[in-house]
């Protein structure tokens, strides 16, 4: 590990217009125990530290490596637990392999029901959310039909003008057609997965807080 934050140091000036993981007070401030302890809780892997040092280099700051794994330690003990995994899971954020082998089983056990949850709902906001898009285009597309139909019937325009609006307005009834195509069959994947989320909800409400 010394290595990779030695590496690191060296190929700072390279680095420094990339995101930085630590703010120059952060790196000048040294709390390596809070440090570690707040990247344990979060679940980073050990080259976390390695970023650190990358980012503290150009105000010359070395982490200390025997206070952030001591701290990082300890936040990961409360990372690792079932409850946690179960969270990290729903929210779609992804494991860095960091629990140890003692108690990775229960919190890899609990981060699985929480991706199929998060699954679940976010296909339910996805299918909302198509529900809603295509229903707002079916009203633009009504909105400029009726705009189309009124010119193509205004006898004070030039016969051109009136044809090439009657002809929109056939292109647009064509799109507003596949537009509300697309509603229905959005609607029913809104049904689907609302019958999913229930489903997984039910068979998971038992053993989690959500």
């Amino acid at each position: 590990m010394r290595f990779l934050i030695m590496a690191a140091a060296l190929g700072a000036g390279l680095a420094l217009g990339s995101c930085a993981t630590m703010s120059e007070d952060q790196c000048l401030a040294g709390a390596w125990g809070e440090v570690g302890l707040a990247d344990g809780r979060a679940g980073y892997a050990e080259d976390r530290l390695a970023s650190h040092a990358e980012a503290c280099a150009k105000v010359g700051v070395v982490p200390d490596e025997a206070v952030y794994f001591a701290a990082r330690e300890e936040g990961l003990r409360s990372y690792c637990v079932p409850a946690n995994g179960f969270r990290v899971g729903r929210d779609g954020s992804s494991y860095a392999g960091v629990c140890p082998a003692s108690v990775e089983g229960p919190f890899l056990s609990a981060y699985r029901d929480g991706q199929l949850l998060g699954a679940a709902e976010r296909a339910v906001s996805d299918a909302a959310s198509r529900v809603s898009s295509y229903g707002s285009r079916a009203e633009e597309l009504d909105e400029k039909i009726a705009a189309k139909r009124r010119e193509c019937r205004d006898e004070t325009l030039a016969e051109d003008v009136r044809q090439l609006a009657c002809d929109r307005v056939g292109e647009l009834r064509a799109e507003r057609d596949g537009t509300i195509a697309g509603w229905r069959q959005a609607q029913d994947d809104l049904r689907w997965a609302e019958r999913e989320l229930q489903d997984v909800r039910w068979r998971l409400g038992s053993l989690y807080a959500f």
